[in-house]
């Protein structure tokens, strides 16, 4: 590694993250780019989190182990910022991991760039708690939503196109210009969007660029509470009315299609988790603000089974007492069907997916959102001029 590289400073913010932090880890210390410090910040954890982070700064100078009181991850990153060194920041959650080449691509992109970009981020790959990929990938997608650079407030506000908080490199410099993330919204029992908030107010000031490349492996867990769902819920409606008062130009549709679209994610999140009449609260309440959940199939297969699964509840209860029970059940079916379907398909296939021959959407809500998404890359083109 050049010496005259810039040095990163990866924060970490750990809570009972026994599970995985070691692999997080492994996959930091794997990076092609060496000029790197590590900060874990223990939140208060009451596992082997603090322990197990130990052991790895023992046998590497660059992993360095802070701890606090249970504060929540806004104020564990900003504990890691304060203590960092580095002249560029890359957030990582403690469940998820980054292949080989991620902050390298990263570094080289925002150099390239200039003083005018403030983050730059990269694909995420969805992967299993075995770190195994799953999920579908659609080309039109990651060249046209997840692709977007430059001014890109209009297109944040809209969607959260980065889509997690471990995939963007970010300048220290915007930390010294807008501040450090929101702490406000844990004393207010609204955590969940303190990332797209970040970066709402990065984008304010600075451009974005990507790496058009599958960098990241974002978890997902299977265990899931439904009372996050409000928490998320509260947390988006707060940052939202912050940014809409500041920003009067951006039309009020922009923050209904928004919106309307993170309640059909809530719909989801509740219906994985069995709280099916939150799940049908949900989708009403993404209608009641944007027709377009009606043009999906899913949304009425879900309408569907959750009055099933409501009115069958007295019977299926007698079996099984609660939802952790009946997924402790399918659990006994996964294994099988992991060995039946998936064959461990690759970063490297996924990618050389992306720019193979594809058909622009042709069903109704995928022509409706893009549309809509023209629409919104049109505004940020034009709407600071």
């Amino acid at each position: 590694m050049k010496a005259n590289l810039p040095f990163v400073s990866v924060i970490i913010p750990a809570y009972n993250a026994e599970a995985f932090i070691g692999r997080t880890l492994e996959s930091v210390l794997a990076q092609t780019y060496e000029n790197i410090e590590v900060l874990v910040v223990d939140d208060g954890s009451r596992d082997r989190t603090a322990e197990i982070v130990a052991s790895f700064a023992e046998k590497d100078s660059r992993v360095i182990l802070l701890e606090q009181q249970n504060a929540g991850v806004a104020a564990a990153r900003n504990l890691a910022i304060e203590k960092s060194r580095g002249e560029y920041i890359a957030p990582l959650d403690a469940d998820d991991i980054w292949y080989p080449s991620k902050l390298d691509k990263q570094v080289q992109c925002i150099l390239e760039g200039g003083s005018s970009v403030g983050l730059v981020y990269a694909w995420s790959l969805f992967i299993d708690e075995d770190d195994v990929i799953i999920g579908q990938y659609t080309p039109y997608n990651y060249l046209n939503i997840h692709s977007v650079q430059g001014d890109v407030y209009p297109a944040m506000l809209f969607t959260n196109f980065i889509g997690n908080a471990s995939a963007p490199l970010i300048r220290r410099s915007c930390f010294d210009k807008i501040g450090g993330y929101n702490c406000e919204l844990k004393r207010q029992n609204a955590q969940g969007c303190e990332d797209w908030d970040i970066y709402l107010r990065i984008a304010e000031c600075y451009q974005f660029r990507v790496v058009p490349e599958f960098l990241i492996g974002y978890r997902q867990v299977s265990i899931s509470m439904s009372n996050s769902c409000k928490t998320m819920a509260k947390s988006y409606n707060l940052v939202m009315a912050d940014f809409q008062k500041r920003h009067r130009e951006i039309p009020t549709y922009i923050y209904n299609w928004s919106a309307s679209a993170f309640y059909v994610y809530l719909s989801w999140k509740s219906r994985a988790c069995g709280d099916y009449w939150a799940t049908l609260g949900w989708i009403y309440n993404a209608v009641k603000l944007d027709y377009s959940p009606l043009l999906l199939r899913p949304i009425y297969q879900c309408i569907i089974e959750c009055i099933f699964k409501i009115a069958a509840k007295p019977i299926t209860s007698l079996i099984w007492s609660d939802h952790h029970s009946w997924l402790q059940f399918l659990e006994k079916f996964k294994l099988v069907r992991k060995v039946a379907v998936n064959r461990n398909i690759t970063v490297t296939e996924i990618q050389g997916q992306m720019y193979k021959p594809y058909q622009y959407p042709t069903k109704p809500y995928a022509r409706v959102m893009g549309q809509r998404w023209l629409q919104v890359l049109q505004m940020c083109r034009t709407i600071y001029e």
